[in-house]
C-alpha cells in the first residue's frame, strides 16, 4: 500500500537535539491547544539500533531495547495517571496514545502497521527523530536546549528536514504555538511573513500566460496560491493586470510601471507588503518546498541577510549568482530602497541589486525546485503530477 517516503500531512513530528530538552512538554502543549476541537492521536517512538543489551542513552538503561521481541511492538496507553511520557500525552488531551518500540531497520513496516490502526488520515503528534527518515510529516519540529552546541546522532541525521528548531529553557519555548494550524487535515506554521507571487512577464518562451495553465483543472497560479495561503500572514500577487487574477481572492498589486520585468514586480510586492520578511516566487514554479522556504527565513534571521537566495552552484563558487534563483527567494522589505535605486538607474536585472545588499546564497538541490519555462516542461510536469493519487 505504501511505497517510498510516506506522505503524512496529518502528522506533526517532534524530535529532539538531546535528551531532556522538553520534547514531551511541547507535544503536550500542542495537544492541549488542539484537542478541544480535534481528535489527536499521540505516538511515542522508541527506535532500537541493535539487540546487544547496551542502552543508547548510556548506563544500564530501562530494559526497553533488550526486552523487545520481534521487529516492533505497538502498545496503547490507557492510564493517564502515571509519570510515563505516554501517560502525560493522554492526560494532555490526546484521544489515543501509542508507544511504538521498533528496530531501526523496520521503521517503515512499523509505522505502516500503526497507520492501519489509526487510519492514514488521522491527525497525530509523534515524538521521534528517526521516523523522519521514512516519513514526511506535515510539520517537523526539533527541540534543543538553549545552551546546547552538539546534536545527538539521530537528530543530526534528519536536521536537514526540520521546519523549525524550537529552543527551550527554564522559562518555556521561543516559539508561539498559536502559529501552528491544521488546514485541510494538514499541519502547518503560519509565517510572520508575506508571500509575493509574480504574475507579470512576457512569457515569451512559454508562448502563453504561465499562471493560467491548468494543473488538475485549476490555473497554475491558483495551485501555487493554495500552497502558500495557509502558511503566510499575507499573500500578494504582483501583476500588470489586477483584474485577471481577482478570482484568487487575495490582494493583487499592479506594477507601478508595467513591462519593466520581474524587478518591478518585486518592487511593487515589497512596497505593498505588511511584513519585513517576504518570500518571492514566480508563477511558473508549481511545487513549493515549504521546508526549504522556512530554511531561507531562518538564514535571513540568523545571518541578518537582506536577501537569501538559492543557488545550484557549489557553496565555494566564486560567482554563485550565475546559477541562482531570484524568483524563489527571501527578500527583506528594506531591500526596496536598493531595488528602486537600480530601477531609477534604468537597469532591470535582479542581480544588479546584489552589490547594494547583504546577500546570502544557500545551496539548492534539484529535487527541491521545479521551474517550468517551456510548454514541453509544463506538459511533462502536468502528466507526472496528475498521475499521482
Amino acid at each position: 500500500m505504501y511505497e517510498g517516503t510516506l506522505k503524512l500531512g496529518g502528522m506533526l513530528m517532534i524530535g529532539s537535539a538531546a535528551a531532556n530538552v522538553g520534547k514531551t512538554e511541547l507535544a503536550c502543549a500542542i495537544i492541549g491547544k488542539f484537542s478541544k476541537t480535534t481528535d489527536i492521536t499521540a505516538v511515542k517512538v522508541t527506535t532500537i539500533k541493535q539487540r546487544d543489551g547496551q542502552c543508547p542513552r548510556g548506563g544500564e538503561g530501562c530494559g526497553v531495547c533488550s526486552s523487545l521481541e520481534g521487529d516492533f511492538v505497538i502498545t496503547e496507553e490507557t492510564n493517564s495517571k502515571s509519570n510515563k511520557d505516554t501517560a502525560r500525552l493522554l492526560a494532555a488531551g490526546a484521544k489515543r496514545v501509542f508507544w511504538l518500540r521498533v528496530m531501526k531497520t523496520h521503521l517503515k513496516e512499523a509505522i505502516t502497521t500503526l497507520l492501519d490502526i489509526i487510519g492514514p488520515d488521522a491527525i497525530s503528534i509523534c515524538e521521534s527523530n528517526s521516523l523522519r527518515q521514512v516519513a514526511e510529516p506535515g510539520l517537523f519540529l526539533i527541540v534543543k536546549g538553549h545552551s546546547a552546541k552538539r546534536w545527538k546522532a539521530s537528530a543530526g541525521d534528519v536536521k536537514r528536514y526540520v521546519d523549525r528548531v524550537v529552543v527551550s529553557d527554564s522559562g518555556g519555548f521561543d516559539f508561539d504555538i498559536d502559529r501552528i494550524k491544521i488546514v485541510d487535515g494538514r499541519w502547518t506554521i503560519v509565517e510572520k511573513a508575506t508571500a509575493v507571487i509574480l504574475a507579470g512577464g512576457g512569457n515569451r518562451r512559454m508562448g502563453t500566460d504561465k499562471g493560467m495553465l491548468s494543473i488538475k483543472n485549476r490555473p497554475m497560479i491558483e495551485h501555487i496560491y493554495r500552497q502558500l495561503h495557509s502558511s503566510f500572514e499575507q499573500v500578494l500577487v504582483s501583476a500588470g493586470e489586477a483584474e485577471r487574477y481577482a478570482f484568487l481572492g487575495c490582494d493583487v498589486v499592479r506594477d507601478k510601471m508595467p513591462g519593466q520585468g520581474p524587478l518591478m514586480g518585486i518592487a511593487s510586492g515589497l512596497d505593498a507588503s505588511a511584513n519585513e520578511l517576504n518570500f518571492v516566487v514566480g508563477c511558473d514554479i508549481p511545487h513549493i518546498d515549504l521546508t526549504f522556504v522556512r530554511k531561507m527565513f531562518t538564514e535571513a534571521v540568523e545571518s541578518r541577510a537582506d536577501i537569501v537566495i538559492p543557488t545550484s552552484s557549489p557553496q565555494d563558487a566564486l560567482r554563485p549568482e550565475e546559477k541562482c534563483e531570484p524568483l524563489f527567494a527571501v527578500y527583506r522589505k528594506s531591500v526596496l530602497e536598493a531595488v528602486n535605486q537600480v530601477l531609477s538607474s534604468g537597469k532591470r536585472k535582479i542581480s544588479d541589486v546584489f552589490p547594494l545588499c547583504r546577500v546570502k546564497f544557500i545551496e539548492l538541490q534539484a529535487e527541491q525546485f521545479t521551474n517550468l519555462n517551456t510548454m514541453s516542461e509544463y506538459e511533462e510536469f502536468r502528466k507526472r503530477y496528475e498521475a499521482q493519487v
